[in-house]
């Protein structure tokens, strides 16, 4: 694989997810996968995902998705998953070489400043790999480019970060532990990020801009077990690698560590069931077409 362009606008974004970033969702490849599929899932039908189509899957991450689109696209169709994190492609290609596919392949590029290697997509795809472009006009006008004449967008996105309690308690958990100075500032919720579509409108206007018409929105609020794991420690555990309260954890000592967990299994307490620690995690089920 090629690298990608490290001082580019996504600079920030490359360095993240091909050090720990990239790391946690490989080493938690399948809980994730459980976790999220559904939601890809939703993407694709909604898409109208069908045999033959040639798909562009971008932010493919490790290839849960790619994967499953090329099993269902048939030997007529392909799929081309593109991400930044050359850690989590590698273990993309190493299931598709596992399983003995031939029509999915996998390239390193920033889908907002790298040429794709063809321009005769049938569908645009990503589950939850497209909010994070420094300039999403631009990632999505190339993306727009990219696509045939009759061709079509689809994914899925995260709500705004109020929809999504299991990493919000996180936050407003662990944040009145820290010291005044040690407190980020409020975060813009613009910003390169899982929440960065969360807003509708801004979501249309940046979809308008890039080019797409017949701009549909519908919201996917599923009842989800945190990570498919049943056991609230397992989950904590989990929870607390990949969440945001992970870069917290590193500046306190061990008492306030230990205080900090105790308040995020609290804030989850009164979701845990006999299925795990269930909750509903809000997104947005998009869909595009090119003309």
């Amino acid at each position: 694989m090629n690298g990608v362009e490290t001082a580019g606008p996504n600079a920030e974004q490359i360095k993240f997810w091909n050090s720990d970033g990239g790391a946690n969702f490989v080493r938690h490849q399948t809980a994730l996968d459980g976790m999220l599929g559904p939601y890809g899932r939703k993407a694709m039908a909604a898409g109208g995902l069908k045999n033959g189509d040639v798909v562009l899957d971008i932010g493919c991450g490790c290839g849960d998705s790619s994967i499953e689109m090329s099993r269902r696209v048939g030997t007529t169709g392909e799929v081309v998953g593109v991400d930044i994190s050359e850690v989590m492609l590698q273990r993309a290609e190493d299931l598709a070489a596992h399983q003995e596919l031939t029509n999915v392949f996998f390239e390193l590029a920033d889908v907002e400043v790298d040429s794709m290697h063809r321009d005769s997509f049938d569908l645009a795809f990503s589950r939850f790999g497209i909010m994070f472009f420094n300039d999403p006009v631009v990632a999505l006008r190339n993306v727009h480019k990219v696509l045939h004449d009759e061709g079509r967008l689809a994914f899925t996105c995260w709500q705004t970060l109020d929809k999504s309690p299991w990493i919000a308690l996180q936050m407003q958990s662990v944040l009145p532990l820290l010291a005044e100075e040690d407190r980020p500032a409020p975060a813009d919720p613009n910003a390169p990020g899982p929440f960065s579509f969360g807003n509708p409108d801004r979501l249309n206007k940046i979809l308008t801009e890039a080019g797409f018409c017949n701009i549909q929105m519908e919201p996917y609020a599923p009842s989800v077990a945190l990570f498919g794991l049943k056991d609230m420690e397992e989950v904590l555990d989990f929870a607390l690698e990949v969440g945001p309260a992970k870069a917290f954890f590193a500046e306190m000592d061990k008492k306030t560590t230990a205080t900090a967990r105790d308040a995020v299994r609290a804030a989850y307490q009164p979701y845990l069931t006999d299925e795990g620690v269930v909750m509903e995690a809000a997104a947005w089920i998009v869909t595009a077409d090119k003309t």
